[in-house]
């Protein structure tokens, strides 16, 4: 093995440096899941029940689709200058929010939010690519990537716990004087990176991206819900993001700045890697859906406490992604990982498949941790392979690609799953029914929350958590198959030997010429 190469940085800078970054990284990922427990409330106090899923999807979809253009940009003209920008538009957006007087409003606000939520969750992930060598990159990697796991697994109980407690507008103001010291510090200590030249910005690349992934996005997360999967709507949706993907790859290929360069996809490394964050993505996000769900209405546990039982899980991704970071500075190749987190993501993923009305929290907390451990062993580590085997020259572009795709199968699997728990309940409903003789009336699955279920009669309660219980658990078995795709993908990412140095040096193996095997 190589000698290591010093960080870019004195290490105290470092330290200044990593803080803003994950600081900014958890505001963007705790906002993408803290309203959830809150929407209850929010839209009651709004009077805005009927567009219940925007204040979530506008989030997502703004994020989303602004992440290939935040990691462009910093790629052209250095990332400090743009990371500077996403803190501060997400800070006015959650402001915004904080003060909205009614759910449009609110919707509207919360995409301006993610706008700067996806420049600070690509930002922090492409500075580290600046200042820190691929090969202690994973010191601090294991870091983000439990930042990440961590806020997505806090983000509902925090949000419980201040609607319980304070206001709803606190959940959007709380974010301002964390990220004013994000701010100040990156500011201070944040160097400039990048070369500032005149460039052609890739602005037809960049709307056909946006209208391609913004009607994937809706087609998945609106299908089923607030409007049929046949419908109209929904099939246009569809369509227009088939073929705005078709006339974005056109654009791409003939552009001179891409925002998403081809090129990116053959690269192995790349390429095997978002299709792998894409199918782990499809699988996390669709299985912690639920979990909250589970606890809340089966097992009556309140908004605040069902978001502390999902703690085993940010446990395990916490420990997993730290180790990981830890071994792959010590020398250990990365490929190792992916593989076994995919393998034990699908075993967590299996036991979460036989939970039931009667399996106790600590046995559901320990399936939660094996979870975990799964994904805190892939998550984060893709990002340094995909930032080792890319010219640096691309790094931005290639790290926000990579979240990008994590973030569109996230989407999907959301709405698929959702998608097949709403169809399995009515036959679990149906079949606990004939088999329990109850002949009262049920409240509809709309009006179900853990207070009015516990105030019907027993019999009845009963008929509705075990037909909860029983489509929740089809739902993990049936994201058994998407966990083994995700393993076998695993085994098509190459190992490259990871840079000591921040740029490639005549030492070290040419990205073109990388073998895999080394």
């Amino acid at each position: 093995m190589a000698p290591r190469e010093s960080t870019a940085l004195p290490r105290r800078e470092l330290y200044f440096v990593l803080s803003a970054l994950m600081l900014g990284m958890l505001l963007a990922a705790l906002d993408a899941t803290i309203v959830s427990t809150a929407l209850p409330t929010i839209v009651g106090d709004l009077h805005g029940a009927n567009h219940l899923s925007w204040v979530v999807v506008s989030y997502l979809l703004a994020s989303t689709v602004s992440t290939p253009l935040w990691g462009k940009l910093g790629d052209l003209h250095g990332r400090k200058i743009y990371f500077i920008w996403a803190i501060i538009i997400f800070l006015g957006g959650s402001m915004l929010c904080g003060f909205s007087q009614n759910i449009l409003e609110l919707i509207l606000f919360r995409a301006v939010q993610g706008l700067g939520g996806g420049g600070l969750m690509v930002g922090a992930q492409a500075v580290i690519a600046d200042v820190v060598p691929p090969r202690e990159r994973g010191r601090y990697s294991g870091l983000f990537g439990a930042v990440f796991g961590a806020a997505t697994v806090l983000g509902p109980l925090l949000g419980g716990f201040i609607v319980e407690y304070w206001s709803w507008r606190w959940i959007f103001f709380v974010n301002v004087p964390f990220g004013i010291v994000a701010l100040a510090v990156t500011a201070a200590a944040l160097p400039n990176a990048g070369e500032r030249k005149q460039h052609v910005i890739d602005y037809a690349g960049i709307i056909t991206l946006t209208v391609a992934a913004s009607s994937f996005i809706l087609f998945t997360s609106l299908g089923g819900s607030s409007q049929p999967w046949g419908s109209a709507r929904s099939i246009a949706l569809f369509v227009s993001g088939v073929v705005f993907t078709a006339w974005f790859i056109w654009i791409e290929r003939r552009s001179s700045e891409p925002v998403l360069p081809p090129s990116l996809f053959s690269n192995r490394v790349f390429s095997s890697a978002s299709a792998i964050g894409f199918v782990v993505g499809f699988a996390m996000f669709g299985a912690m859906t639920f979990l909250p769900l589970y606890f809340q209405d089966v097992h009556g546990a309140s908004p605040t406490n069902s978001g502390l039982r999902l703690l085993p899980m940010m446990v395990g991704l916490f420990s997993a992604s730290i180790i990981v970071g830890q071994l792959v500075v010590r020398g250990w190749k990365y490929r190792p990982f992916p593989i076994a987190g995919t393998a034990v993501m699908t075993i967590g993923i299996g036991l979460l498949g036989t939970i039931g009305v009667t399996t106790s929290t600590y046995l559901t907390g320990l399936y939660m941790l094996i979870l975990g451990v799964g994904i805190g062993l892939v998550m984060q580590i893709l990002i340094t392979a995909v930032q080792n085997a890319v010219n640096p020259a691309d790094v931005g572009a290639a790290t926000a690609g990579s979240n990008f795709f994590r973030s569109i199968g996230g989407s999907f699997g959301t709405a698929v799953f959702g998608a097949i728990f709403s169809n399995e309940l009515p036959h679990q409903l149906a079949t606990r029914l004939r088999a329990s003789h109850y002949t009262g009336a049920l409240p509809t699955a709309s009006q179900w929350t853990p207070s009015t279920l516990r105030a019907l009669p027993a019999q009845a309660l009963d008929v509705i958590v075990h037909a909860i219980s029983a489509s929740i658990s089809h739902i993990y078995l049936l994201a058994i198959p998407v966990g083994v795709v995700a393993l076998l993908l695993s085994l098509t990412l190459p190992e490259v030997r990871l840079r000591t140095s921040l740029h490639p040096v005549a030492d070290e193996i040419p990205l073109s010429n990388a073998d895999p095997n080394l």
